[in-house]
């Protein structure tokens, strides 16, 4: 469906402040990175495009926590500073990667496929949760901290691939393949994300169709894009073909909101985590072709202000979906933000002259 869903505006606007340590702690470790962290704050104000330090990611232990040091550090080891092209911003708060983790409900010997792992701070989280992380990292760079962070580890397959380009079909079942049970049914794997924020709704639009290989999806997001995409109800004016998209493929649920503070470089703007759980094939709403109702859909929205007997009269006559409109308990002269999921499904079974087939066919 590719002409679906351009409407909600998913790049954050980001400040690039001069580092500096935030104030000392009476925490031993924390107190003592900050002194090898004050060479870097000195040396900013000539370099501020890179950060210079000697500490190397080598001696952090895979178990510790990551916070604002920590992240240094790993920046540090190649030389990097986060780039705005890249949607790059770094969790600086472990509990944070511990509630996303909880909501993911992870448990030992799960599958969890991870975008934009950054240097590898949830990553960690979900290692020590005990699953098995497929981390997809289209930096060069940061995809070399995380294999470096995680080269003893058994847990942990990087991929250096642009995730919108990846191929997650042809990937995914090798990692699944040795998680087989006993009945022999390849279980589900699921998606945690700290999100590099400019691609949220291209990878929405990428996963959610994929219930049959995940059965969750928690991404760190934009705070205002998360509250629409998780707000299903009709006659609002953020109401688009996205809300549609996401309730046709999963039940949404908005977790919680998460601080711009928690965030190096600090965005200008909040963040929520937001739990999709996947519908199964069998579980969609029966239409005639997914592909003639999401088309449909898409007809409706390009013109919102519109009467849908005027915005789809390419499909049928305006006679015809007056008719349709009022079969399904609505006036004739509705608009496309009136109508719910279930609303359009009618509408489009009785002005799509298809058959409905069955989704596994």
């Amino acid at each position: 469906m590719p002409c679906l869903l351009h409407s909600i505006p998913t790049t954050f606007s980001f400040s690039y402040p001069e580092i500096s340590p935030p104030p000392p702690t009476p925490n031993s470790r924390i107190t003592a990175a900050a002194a090898a962290t004050t060479t870097i704050s000195s040396k900013i104000s000539k370099t501020p495009r890179h950060i210079l330090a000697s500490t190397t990611l080598n001696n952090k232990s895979k178990s510790q926590e990551d916070d604002y040091y920590s992240t240094l550090e790993a920046l540090n080891s190649k030389g990097r500073f986060p780039r705005k092209s890249l949607g790059q911003h770094y969790m600086l708060n472990a509990s944070i990667n511990e509630e996303l983790v909880m909501a993911a409900n992870v448990k030992e010997g799960d599958v969890v496929l991870e975008i934009g792992p950054g240097t590898g701070s949830l990553t960690n989280v979900l290692v020590n949760a005990g699953a098995t992380v497929l981390a997809i990292e289209k930096d060069p760079y940061m995809a070399a901290i995380v294999r470096d962070r995680f080269a003893g580890s058994n847990r942990v397959e990087v991929l250096e691939e642009d995730f919108i380009r990846s191929h997650i079909r042809s990937h995914m079942p090798s990692m699944l393949a040795s998680k087989i049970p006993p009945d022999g049914n390849l279980p589900y794997a699921k998606v945690v994300s700290n999100l590099p924020f400019n691609i949220s709704t291209d990878v929405i639009k990428l996963l959610l169709p994929m219930g049959d290989i995940f059965s969750e999806v928690v991404l760190l997001l934009q705070d205002e894009a998360a509250l629409r995409l998780v707000d299903s109800s009709s006659k609002s004016s953020e109401y688009r073909p996205i809300n549609v998209f996401i309730n046709f493929y999963a039940d949404p649920e908005y977790k919680f909101k998460v601080p711009r503070t928690n965030f190096f470089p600090q965005p200008k703007v909040d963040a929520a985590v937001v739990a999709f759980r996947l519908k199964q094939i069998t579980d969609y709403p029966q239409v005639s072709t997914i592909k003639s109702f999401f088309s449909m859909v898409n007809s409706a929205f390009n013109g919102k202000r519109k009467m849908l007997r005027k915005s789809l009269q390419h499909i049928c006559s305006s006679p015809e979906i007056e008719a349709a409109l009022r079969s399904g308990g609505l006036p004739p002269t509705a608009r496309p933000e009136e109508l719910t999921l279930e609303d359009f499904v009618k509408l489009h079974n009785l002005i799509v002259k298809t058959p409905i087939l069955n989704h596994l066919e």
